[in-house]
């Protein structure tokens, strides 16, 4: 370690130390390094093992490594969706005694991927509109804790599948500036704006290299930030008006923002001199509503619709077993132990970096649906558990890495081995049985 190495971090990591630090990033040798997709930069990136993690390093100025750890930190704080700091590395110098620039190490996000990895061949339109979405809906996020963001665009944010969307983070987070007090209508269009533009040029870029499918409309996509973003901020700010004797409108705002996977933490409710109308506005929502739900009742920390999913099978499982007088976490945790656990752990073990286990539960769900749709009737859970194994998940490429032998990559274990026991009939719903 140089005698003017300085490392800033929360909780030091001994296997710092141990990275060569002394060597410019570009010429790291292989036996650290992580093969993983990843996006575009205006700086180097690369992935390398630490402890048995991955790690993300950028090569930077330590003035913009250091403003771009703090802010991580406080989005973190804030519950954005973000990826997570490790450290700063300042002070390095080659063998020569030459300076480098300074590192910003973050974590690597599991099951994310860039955009640009998200599609084997061809990016299709409908892809390419569930991104978008998925990015309006962080930007609406971040915009609400108060975060001007300055740079976005496809490449500066990971994304992770959620159930049939996508789930987005922020990755880069160095041009961001956060506003306690909030952002201004111009700070937002401002933000907006630079979306569109990006997003644009990103999906034309991608047109030029043969990778878009023919017939898409690169305005009309990046178009799609403005409509999905102006949608959701409005449900989420507008003032609303309504007749004193309309009082159930409250509860209905409340719960289409809960189907939006917002949160009410404040409410302003004013009413008319004469009291014959009332007018409400949230002062303060807080994502996650699903969630929260799902992890206070199963334990499970996933993204929201994989949540909103999973919720809705518990639901029915509660429903199907006649439990609806029963103590939820008590069904909730009979739901854990005899559906979604023996799902996830009959995925062979060899299988089981494809998708994470919340995701592989919701594609089951999905396929044993199709299938019982071409059939007619309910389809046993062994033969669409083989089905999906066999026909869709072997075929689909790891989206969970860590470091393996020096230059390779091994799939990321996640649960041990189990079996599953089921009973074959057709006329009782497999939820039941496992």
């Amino acid at each position: 370690m140089p005698a003017a190495l300085s490392i800033t971090a929360s909780s030091v990591d001994p296997g710092l130390l141990t990275l060569p630090w002394s060597t410019t990033l570009a010429e790291w040798p292989s036996n650290h390094i992580v093969f993983l997709p990843k996006g575009i930069s205006r700086h180097l990136v690369r992935f390398a093992n630490l402890s048995g993690r991955v790690v993300a390093i950028k090569e930077t100025t330590e003035e913009m490594a250091r403003r771009e750890y703090d802010m991580l930190g406080n989005l973190h704080r804030l519950d954005a969706p973000c990826v997570e700091r490790v450290a700063v590395i300042a002070g390095r110098t080659d063998a020569a005694g030459d300076p480098l620039p300074a590192a910003l190490v973050t974590a690597h996000l599991k099951f994310s991927l860039p955009y640009r990895a998200l599609f084997t061949q061809v990016l299709r339109p409908d892809t390419a509109n569930r991104l978008v979405d998925a990015l309006a809906v962080l930007l609406v996020r971040l915009h609400n804790v108060g975060f001007f963001w300055g740079d976005v665009s496809l490449s500066n944010t990971l994304f992770r599948r959620d159930a049939g969307a996508f789930a987005a983070y922020l990755v880069d987070a160095e041009t961001g500036e956060l506003h306690e007090s909030g952002l201004t209508p111009g700070q937002r269009a401002h933000d907006l704006d630079v979306a569109r533009t990006n997003i644009a040029g990103e999906i034309m870029d991608l047109e030029a290299g043969g990778r878009l499918e023919g017939g898409v409309d690169a305005l009309a996509i990046a178009d799609g930030i403005m409509s999905s973003y102006h949608s959701l901020w409005g449900a989420l700010t507008d003032k609303e008006s309504f007749a004193a004797n309309e009082s159930w409108r409250i509860t209905e705002r409340v719960q289409r923002l809960n189907e939006l996977g917002f949160d009410i933490g404040e409410m302003s409710i004013q009413a008319t001199t004469d009291g014959t109308r009332v007018s409400i506005q949230p002062k303060v929502v807080d994502a996650g509503h699903h969630q929260r739900r799902l992890l206070r009742l199963t334990g499970l920390d996933v993204e929201e619709n994989q949540a909103r999913r999973l919720l809705n099978d518990l639901d029915e499982f509660r429903a199907r077993v006649s439990r609806l007088g029963d103590d939820e976490e008590m069904v909730a945790h009979e739901w854990l132990t005899r559906v979604f656990e023996p799902v996830v752990k009959a995925i062979p073990f060899d299988l089981r970096a494809k998708l994470e286990p919340a995701e592989v539960f919701h594609q089951v769900l999905e396929h044993r649906w199709y299938m019982s749709q071409a059939r007619g009737k309910a389809v046993p859970l062994a033969e669409v558990l083989t089905s999906y194994i066999d026909g869709v998940l072997r075929h689909r490429r790891d989206e969970a890495t860590v470091m393996g032998p020096p230059t390779e990559t091994m799939s990321l274990p996640i649960l041990s081995s189990g079996a599953i026991e089921v009973i074959e009939d057709d006329d009782i719903d497999w939820r039941d049985l496992v």
